[in-house]
């Protein structure tokens, strides 16, 4: 089995419980998320399966959608509610308040990673520290919030939309809008709506594929083929004996193929359509050589 099946996460599982709930459903030995979501967060998770494993060092970035809940007049050490209470302060702001600087946070700005997340520090995952009661500084990354929208008010909780750069942190926004609002806020609920070009109308549940599994009804229908995870790549395609040649390992000669391609990575096509693997072409040594072959049967 190779390809992707996109999952719609549920609440309290990690992404690697969700991997390894597929794997178990499917059958499929060969498992792999495409970006984490915390155990706290639902939505879009596309796993890889098979031969398309292969494939996961070499994903583009991509722009992720998500919809958030907060609350204003609290922090915590997590920048969630699952975290521990590290402030409650008087909230005077109104829905119009928020709704006015979400405006400084449209475009490119600067985020520091939280306390709590994978990024690395002296080899050293900041979650990792930060479970032990150390705080260490980060370095702001630049990110871009290519869109914000306050979408639902009601019992002291806001609802945003947002679609954003990859490396963006929903609690990290939201924290910040507390900050600039002068009264804090915490992230309640957080929900990926957009990866990798998938939808939640795109995804599956866990539940509906033990159903399938228990009721011998196959998968063939969810199992997308893994080059639209490539899509923002260029397509290239060769002849019958290159590609016999590519699928070998071996690299082609630039100035043989149909077209003139760019330096960087291509879907390298055989004449009938049929996706070989990823290649890099590189001009000055004339060639495009193979990044990644797909295996259809491990």
């Amino acid at each position: 089995m190779t390809g992707i099946i996109c999952v719609n996460k549920d609440k309290d599982i990690t992404s690697f419980g969700v991997v390894a709930k597929v794997r178990g459903i499917t059958g499929e030995r060969k498992a792999g998320h495409t970006g984490t979501l915390d155990p706290m967060a639902t939505g879009v998770l596309p796993v890889m399966l098979g031969g398309a494993t292969r494939f996961l060092d070499f994903l583009p970035d991509s722009d992720k959608g998500y919809r958030a809940g907060f609350v204003l007049g609290k922090t915590t050490d997590t920048l969630d509610i699952t975290g521990k209470a590290t402030g409650e302060y008087e909230v005077t702001a109104s829905r119009q308040d928020v709704e006015k600087v979400l405006d400084s946070f449209r475009g490119v700005i600067s985020q520091v990673p939280p306390m709590y997340s994978a990024v690395s520090v002296d080899g050293q995952r900041l979650y990792d520290l930060a479970r032990k009661g150390v705080e260490v500084e980060r370095q702001p990354r630049q990110v871009e919030i290519k869109k914000l929208e306050l979408v639902d008010y009601s019992d002291g909780e806001y609802v945003i939309d947002t679609v954003c750069s990859k490396g963006t942190y929903i609690r990290t926004l939201i924290d910040d809008i507390g900050r600039s609002l002068g009264c804090g806020a915490v992230m309640t609920s957080l929900t990926r709506t957009l990866a990798m070009g998938f939808s939640l109308e795109s995804c599956v549940t866990v539940k509906e594929l033990q159903y399938r599994r228990d009721n011998g009804i196959p998968f063939d229908d969810l199992i997308v083929d893994v080059e639209k995870l490539f899509e923002a790549y260029g397509k290239a395609y060769v002849s019958p004996a290159q590609a016999r040649r590519f699928s070998n390992g071996g690299a082609l000669s630039l100035d043989r193929l149909r077209s003139r391609l760019n330096d960087g990575i291509y879907r390298v096509y055989s004449p009938d359509g049929l996706f070989l693997g990823l290649g890099e072409a590189d001009n000055q040594k004339q060639e495009l050589s193979v990044k990644k072959l797909l295996v259809r049967r491990d």
